[in-house]
C-alpha cells in the first residue's frame, strides 16, 4: 500500500475551521454576556446591526485574521526557503532576508488590524 502524506496546508485549514466553529459556538453559548433588551435596541438603532448581521461581522473578522495568517504563512515559507538558499551562498544577504520576512509577516498584522476595526465597529 502507498501511504499519502497529508500536506500541512490541509491540516492548517482543518485546524482553522475547527477553531472557528468553537469560537462561534462559544459566542452563542454565553448567555450572561448578552446585552439586555434595552441595550439591544440601542445597538440596533445606532449601528443598524441585528442578530444576523452581528454574526456576519464575527465571521468577517474571523475570515480577515484567518486568511491573512494563511497568506502570511505561505509567503513566509516561500521567502524563508529562498532566503536560506541565498544565505548559504552569500552570508551577507542575511539582513535583506530578514527585511523581506518582516514584510511578509506584516500581512498577518494587517489582517488583525482589519478584524479589530470590524469588531470595534460593532
Amino acid at each position: 500500500m502507498i501511504k499519502k502524506k497529508v500536506s500541512s496546508g490541509v491540516l492548517l485549514f482543518i485546524a482553522g475551521l475547527t477553531a472557528a466553529f468553537f469560537m462561534l459556538s462559544q459566542a452563542e453559548l454565553r448567555a450572561e454576556d448578552r446585552p439586555s433588551t434595552e441595550e439591544k435596541e440601542t445597538i440596533t438603532s445606532e449601528t443598524g446591526l441585528n442578530k444576523d448581521n452581528l454574526s456576519f461581522a464575527f465571521i468577517a473578522a474571523m475570515g480577515a485574521v484567518g486568511l491573512s495568517c494563511l497568506a502570511s504563512g505561505y509567503a513566509l515559507a516561500r521567502i524563508g526557503s529562498a532566503a536560506l538558499g541565498a544565505m548559504s551562498e552569500k552570508p551577507e544577504l542575511g539582513g535583506r532576508a530578514l527585511i523581506f520576512l518582516g514584510l511578509a509577516e506584516g500581512i498577518a498584522i494587517y489582517g488583525l488590524i482589519v478584524a479589530i476595526m470590524i469588531l470595534t465597529k460593532i
